[in-house]
């Protein structure tokens, strides 16, 4: 099972291991967003989607268990001239609000079952009602795969868990299928991945 250790490991290189531009799948929702909007990145790694949506105008949240992603993630903020509230927590013992953001993008978050289930009940009490969340994960279809995600089968997601960790949240989008990513040195080529848009009635 990765540790933060590990992940502290992976980012403390140069180098961004998922790249410095937003995820494909977030930038393209895009015109669902609004300058003002209240959003948080979870997983957020080195700021990547954190730093492209604040520079979109939202007000963000970064948060990723890595001090030195999150370390990184203050820099990359500064280097583009905007504002990030990185923080250095675990989703499953972070303190969620309730009704704050807008927006939740959890982007390539990858938990076992029972942290899942308490990071994803965190996400349903700190969206606020009309709050939007933007899905991408990888899918048991993507094992033995080059382009990247987790080796435990049990992280992967699908859309039978992607329904029922967000019951009662409204689809308007949910979709299931292969993808090609260009993201870092870690995601590369052909993936296989769930992509979702739910938002809080």
């Amino acid at each position: 099972m990765s540790t933060s250790l590990a992940w502290d490991q992976r980012y403390s290189g140069g180098e961004f291991q998922f790249g410095d531009a937003p995820n494909d799948y977030l930038r393209a929702q895009s015109w669902r967003f609004r300058p003002g909007m209240v959003a948080l990145a979870v997983g957020d790694g080195e700021g990547r989607n954190g730093v492209w949506l604040a520079r979109q105008g939202l007000a963000v949240t970064s948060l990723d268990w890595s001090s030195i992603g999150v370390a990184k993630a203050r820099e990359f903020a500064a280097q583009h001239g905007v504002p990030l509230d990185a923080q250095h927590a675990d989703v499953t013992q972070w303190y969620w609000p309730e009704a704050r953001f807008d927006l939740i993008a959890w982007i390539y978050l990858h938990l076992p079952p029972e942290d899942r289930t308490i990071a994803t009940a965190g996400c349903l009490r700190a969206l606020k009602p009309g709050g939007l969340l933007v899905l991408e994960c990888f899918t048991p279809a993507q094992q033995g795969r080059r382009g990247g995600g987790p080796k435990i089968p049990e992280l992967l997601w699908s859309r039978e868990i992607v329904e029922r960790e967000f019951a009662g949240l409204d689809v308007l989008e949910l979709t299931v299928g292969a993808v090609r990513l260009d993201e870092g040195p870690r995601h590369q080529g052909l993936a296989e991945v769930v992509r979702a848009v739910l938002r809080k009635a």
